[in-house]
C-alpha cells in the first residue's frame, strides 16, 4: 500500500489521521506530473490570488495553519515561497472550447511560462487558444502562474479539434523572417495566429494563408510570448479604428 509522501507518515490535514485513500500530500505530489493530472482529471493552483480567481468551487481548499499544517504546503509547493492556501480544482470545470474572432495557435510550444503567458495575453484581447500536440500543458503548476488567473476565462481546445474553426480564419503564421510587414496586413476579419516553438519555429507543413513578420531592430527575433501580443494588439488597433466613428475636429476619409 503506498505510503505518505511526507517523511513521518502524516498526512499534513490538522487533526484528522493520514488515511492512504485520502492522503492530500501523496495526491498534491501526484499532481505536479501531467500524467498524474489527466487520469485524476485534477490540478492544483497556490496562492491567495489565483484561488480567487477561480471560478469553480474547488475539491479541496487547503489553508495553512487551518485545514492543514505549513509544513505540507512548503513540501508540495512548486512556487520560489511557500503558499499560504492551495486549491484543488477539476480539468472540466475549465472553460469549454469555443469560437472566437482571434485565436493563437501554438505549435509544440513545450515552455510553460511562454504558454501561460498567452493565455494571459489572450484573455486580454477576448481570444481563444488552441495548442498542438507536443505543447505544455495549461494545468501545469509554472503554466498557471504565468496566466495569472486567466485560464478560468479563456477557451482553450486542440490544435486538431478546433480544425474547422482555424480553416474559417484567417491564418497568418507568425515568421522571424520574409514574412510581409504584420501592420500591412487587413487583421479585421476572424483571424488565427500561429505560432511555433521558439527555437523550431513553425515548420513547412503547418497550413497558413499568410506569413506576418513583426519589425523590429536589435534583437535577432522576439519571445514567442511578445510576438503574440504584438499581434493581438495589432489586431485589436485595427478594428478598433474601423469601428471608431470620427473624432470632432478630424475628417473622415468615408465620402
Amino acid at each position: 500500500m503506498p505510503s505518505c509522501a511526507l517523511a513521518d507518515g502524516k498526512c499534513g490535514r490538522i487533526g484528522v489521521p493520514c488515511s492512504s485513500r485520502a492522503c492530500i500530500a501523496r495526491t498534491l505530489g501526484r499532481l505536479h506530473e501531467k500524467r498524474w493530472r489527466e487520469k485524476l482529471g485534477l490540478f492544483f493552483v497556490e496562492g491567495e490570488d489565483l484561488v480567487e480567481a477561480a471560478t469553480a468551487e474547488p475539491v479541496d481548499l487547503l489553508r495553512a495553519g487551518e485545514d492543514v499544517e505549513p509544513r505540507l504546503l512548503a513540501e508540495v509547493a512548486s512556487a520560489p515561497h511557500p503558499p499560504r492556501v492551495v486549491a484543488v480544482y477539476r480539468r472540466s470545470d475549465l472553460p469549454a472550447w469555443e469560437e472566437r474572432d482571434a485565436t493563437l495557435a501554438l505549435w509544440k510550444l513545450a515552455d510553460p511560462g511562454n504558454l501561460g503567458t498567452l493565455i494571459r495575453t489572450a484573455d486580454a484581447f477576448g481570444a481563444a487558444v488552441c495548442l498542438s500536440d507536443g505543447c505544455a500543458d495549461p494545468t501545469s503548476p509554472k503554466a498557471l502562474r504565468a496566466s495569472a488567473g486567466s485560464i478560468w476565462r479563456v477557451p482553450i481546445g486542440p490544435w486538431a479539434g478546433a480544425s474547422n474553426s482555424l480553416l474559417q480564419a484567417t491564418r497568418v503564421a507568425l515568421v522571424a523572417h520574409g514574412g510581409a510587414p504584420l501592420a500591412s496586413l487587413d487583421l479585421s476579419g476572424r483571424v488565427a495566429f500561429l505560432l511555433g516553438a521558439e527555437r523550431d519555429g513553425l515548420p513547412g507543413q503547418v497550413e497558413r494563408d499568410l506569413e506576418a513578420t513583426i519589425s523590429i531592430a536589435g534583437a535577432e527575433s522576439l519571445n514567442v510570448a511578445a510576438s503574440g501580443a504584438i499581434a493581438l494588439y495589432e489586431r485589436a488597433r485595427q478594428t478598433q479604428i474601423e469601428s471608431s466613428p470620427p473624432r470632432h475636429g478630424v475628417r473622415s476619409n468615408q465620402p
